[in-house]
């Protein structure tokens, strides 16, 4: 079994990091600083609570040399993701499964799904539909993850705890390819579960993301410091109805409710500090259209009203504009 993980930050890493361990066949693609340190030095995963380990994966940014793989997992960037197809295509064999593990509605949303909309191309995650024709739906599985992850320095990843996947088809059925896949991440000590409705799961994150990435951004605040604010919280709690709003129009209401899904931030996830925020504070591009531009589209084209999340993503766009971390 070969598998690639294509973009070895955070969340690539972390699992790349354990696999690889698992002396499972993993090549890792990277770049820069963070890719020599792994070609000379290993990859090394520190985990809270646990002896930080070293191991030496497959590591390259020229794709073309690892040849077809039986999956390819894509942990970038959700506005990075597009661009990077044309390299993807010698990893695709006839059998490859592609898993997105990327923040944000997946650009293969519609596929398989019954009603009006069926096969609709997200725009704000796939513009042109580079990912739906360079890669093909019926190649795409659901890959959500819960890991608590961060690049501390090139060649070094820190997490907080082994972490949570959820697995899926676009169709809700129960495939070998889900079933391999969430075998191969569960020997790591990661949580992997097969999905029968992954989108309701999906909706589930996209309500966090699209409440707490922006406002970190916009405030400079941990997720306690918001949820510690009365009229903070009243408004992520705005937000996050409106998310549900949206999900339930496309009868994938998700799968905890508000209360439950604010008051788990409080209890684990108090000092995070919102991938956005960490994007601007480094200086990054955020994901500003891909992950609040997505729901306010899919809202839009289901007649949902999203006001709260129209103002919040017109000033979070205008932040990243002015810092120069708006992606085209």
């Amino acid at each position: 079994m070969k598998i690639t993980i294509f973009g070895a930050g955070a969340i690539g890493g972390h699992l790349g990091a354990l696999l690889s361990r698992e002396g499972i066949d993993v090549s890792l693609i990277a770049r820069g600083a963070h890719l020599e340190v792994i070609q000379r030095d290993g990859l090394t995963l520190q985990r809270y609570g646990k002896e930080p380990f070293t191991v030496q994966p497959r590591a390259t940014d020229d794709p073309a040399t690892l040849g077809p793989q039986d999956y390819v997992i894509i942990s970038l960037k959700s506005h990075q993701a597009p661009g990077e197809v044309d390299r993807m295509h010698p990893l695709l064999g006839p059998e490859t499964t592609v898993a997105t593990a990327m923040n944000g509605v997946p650009w293969w949303y519609f596929y398989k799904l019954s009603g009006p909309h069926e096969n609709h191309r997200v725009k704000s995650v796939d513009p042109d539909g580079t990912q739906w024709d360079g890669i093909g739906p019926e190649r795409a599985i659901g890959c959500i993850t819960y890991v608590a992850a961060e690049v501390i320095a090139p060649g070094v990843v820190k997490s907080g705890g082994s972490g949570r996947y959820f697995i899926g088809e676009p169709d809700g059925s129960e495939s070998e390819r889900c079933l391999r896949l969430a075998e191969m991440v569960n020997k790591t000590g990661i949580v992997a579960r097969v999905r029968d409705d992954l989108r309701k799961d999906l909706w589930l994150k996209i309500m966090g993301n699209t409440a707490f990435n922006p406002t970190g951004a916009l405030t400079l605040a941990t997720v306690g410091e918001m949820l510690n604010d009365p009229e903070v919280e009243a408004q992520l709690r705005l937000i996050m109805t409106e998310v549900t709003a949206i999900g339930r129009a496309y009868g994938a209401e998700p799968s905890d409710t508000v209360d439950f899904r604010i008051e788990n931030s409080r209890r684990n996830a108090m000092p995070h500090k919102s991938s956005m925020l960490q994007d601007l504070e480094r200086g990054r591009m955020m994901e500003v259209n891909q992950i609040i531009g997505a729901a306010r589209e899919l809202g839009a084209l289901a007649g949902v009203p999203t006001p709260t999340i129209d103002t919040v993503l017109a000033l979070i766009r205008l932040r990243a504009r002015i810092g120069g971390m708006l992606p085209e």
